[in-house]
Order: C-alpha cells, then sequence, then structure tokens
C-alpha cells in the first residue's frame, strides 16, 4: 500500500513566518519601553522626557497617546495636584497630592491652626538619641506630622541630641542662643506662623510659643523674600517647607527626592506651590534625609534615609482626636 505523503510548510514559509514574528516582536518591544519611557513608573524621569520632545516627532504623538487630556496638560503645568475633594464638607485635615516636572509629593492641609504644635526632644542637647517621628508620633497620640528643624548632622550620621539654632516651647527658649540672628520658624500665641530672621528675644517679644530653626524663608506677608542664592542645597533635593494660608490654614509640604519616581524640588518649586495655596508665610524646613511625613500610623511620603527613620530633634505634629 502506498504511504500517503503529509503536506508541511514550505521552507520560504516557514522563514517569512519568523521574519514576521520577529518584526512584530520588536515592534511590540520598542512600543513597550517607549511606553515605560514616557508613561513609566520613574514619574519623574517620564515627565523630563516628556517635556524634551519636539511637537512634530513621532515620539511626541506616541507619548500623547499614553495620556488623558487632563493628564497631558498637568505634564506642562508648573504645579499641579491629583485629588478629589468633597465640596459639600471640608475635613479639618485634606492631604492632596503634588506633582510637578521634576518631583512629587504631598501637600498636608490643617485647617484647625489649633491642632498644629511643635514637639521637642525630651532629651535635648545633652548628646542622647532624639525620637524619630513616629516615636513622636505614637507618643503624643497625634493624628500626623513632619519633620521640623535643623539638628548637627556631622557625616549624615546625627542622632538629633543637638539641635541647630533655637529651639523654642511653651513660649520658653530650651536651646540656642537668646541674641543670634538667625532664621525661625515660629507659631505666635495668635496661632499665627511667623517666618522671619531675627533672635530667640525678637521672637518671644512677639509672642512666639513654639519655634525652631531652619530656612530660608520664602515668604512674609504675602511677599516672596527669597533671593536666588540664599540658603544651602539650592538644587533639586526632598524638601519639607511649613506655610499658613490667610485663613489660618496650615500648609505642610513634602517632596520626595534623590530618586527615580521624584528627582527632587528647587525653593522656587516650592515657592511656586505654596503661593498657589494663598500663603501668607512659608519657610523651609529641614530637607533631605529628614523629610518625611506620617498620617494616620503610616508614613505618606517616600523617605530616602539610608539609615531609616532618621532621629529629630524637634517635629510639627497634628493633634488627633482625644
Amino acid at each position: 500500500m502506498a504511504k500517503t505523503q503529509k503536506q508541511g510548510i514550505s521552507a520560504g514559509l516557514l522563514a517569512a513566518l519568523c521574519l514576521f514574528i520577529v518584526a512584530v516582536s520588536a515592534l511590540l518591544g520598542r512600543y513597550f519601553w517607549l511606553r515605560e519611557k514616557y508613561h513609566g513608573e520613574a514619574v519623574a524621569y517620564s515627565r523630563s522626557a516628556v517635556k524634551s520632545l519636539e511637537e512634530d516627532s513621532f515620539d511626541y504623538k506616541l507619548a500623547r497617546s499614553f495620556y488623558t487630556d487632563e493628564e497631558w496638560d498637568a505634564l506642562f503645568d508648573e504645579n499641579y495636584t491629583i485629588m478629589e475633594k468633597d465640596e459639600e464638607e471640608i475635613p479639618p485635615i485634606e492631604i492632596e497630592h503634588i506633582c510637578g516636572s521634576t518631583y512629587e509629593g504631598y501637600m498636608m492641609l490643617v485647617h484647625r491652626p489649633e491642632d498644629v504644635y511643635v514637639a521637642v526632644n525630651p532629651n535635648m542637647n545633652n548628646g542622647r538619641q532624639a525620637p524619630s517621628l513616629e516615636d513622636y508620633v505614637k507618643t503624643d497620640k497625634a493624628i500626623a506630622g513632619i519633620n521640623a528643624g535643623g539638628f548637627e548632622d556631622a557625616g549624615g550620621t546625627g542622632n538629633g541630641g543637638l539641635a541647630w539654632g533655637i529651639v523654642i516651647h511653651k513660649g520658653k527658649l530650651i536651646s540656642g542662643s537668646m541674641n543670634t540672628f538667625l532664621p525661625i520658624i515660629a507659631i505666635d500665641d495668635d496661632l499665627k506662623l511667623m517666618c522671619v530672621d531675627a533672635t530667640a528675644a525678637d521672637a518671644l517679644k512677639w509672642g512666639a510659643q513654639e519655634a525652631v530653626t531652619f530656612g530660608p524663608t520664602f515668604i512674609s506677608n504675602y511677599e516672596v523674600v527669597y533671593r536666588n542664592g540664599d540658603g544651602d542645597y539650592p538644587m533639586l533635593n526632598p524638601r519639607t517647607a511649613i506655610g499658613q494660608a490667610g485663613d489660618g490654614t496650615f500648609l505642610l509640604l513634602v517632596l520626595d527626592g534623590r530618586g527615580p519616581q521624584s528627582f527632587g524640588a528647587l525653593y522656587e518649586d516650592v515657592i511656586k506651590i505654596m503661593r498657589s495655596y494663598d500663603a501668607q508665610a512659608a519657610a523651609n524646613l529641614d530637607g533631605g534625609n529628614s523629610t518625611a511625613m506620617i498620617y494616620k500610623g503610616e508614613y505618606v511620603n517616600t523617605t530616602v534615609s539610608m539609615y531609616g527613620s532618621r532621629h529629630l530633634p524637634t517635629v510639627f505634629l497634628v493633634k488627633g482626636d482625644e
């Protein structure tokens, strides 16, 4: 009996099919690579890449397809927020996601100014290790907190035991010199934020109840007082800042940096953000590895300290519900 000859794919057809598969794989690989480049997890890098594109280029048109109209417009905005608000009732605390071309972070709006206060290291200036932000929050049963004033930090390993500048707590100077001229960030007896260059004696005379030292001062009486070149580390960095809007709302800001998600922010970026929230006063707090925000027991932002949570001489806390 004769054997039935099996029909197979010709060598030419097989080669064509292989070439087709290779071409499709290459196209898909490039597509997903470009999607990751222009709309990937490394958010700050993606924004920077998109903003460098020429409008008539293929990559520009492709990158545009990865975003909604609102997201695309936001990429080219100097500052924008992402959060839906309940207009019927404003809660005591709101947290808004802040994004810019090189940074991501969070703005905490505390609408009850009486809830914001400074907590200080119980071992102030004796060299012993200070608490971490989460320790302050737990001890005081606070609902939220951010890092505050500076401290001696040789080699990035400071334990928060030695505060930089002055610290005022409950209307008394507990650290630093009474007559040294410094950038001071204070809350006075009318619950107003003061961001000034002054002495501790001046701050106490003006009614300061709580105060820390850091800077530069950004805004005073609605006017931008920062001048280019003021302060240390003017390049992209993680930032912490505090401000107060005209209605009394405290503005607690953290901006991440030194990572693919967020490169960091300039002082000018912080000023633009604060002005967009109607800040009548605002100043820079200790940033870099110290930048941290906690809300309801969890870190809101991504800290960058290689040593874990920093130990801090002072923090700004927000009272929790009793």
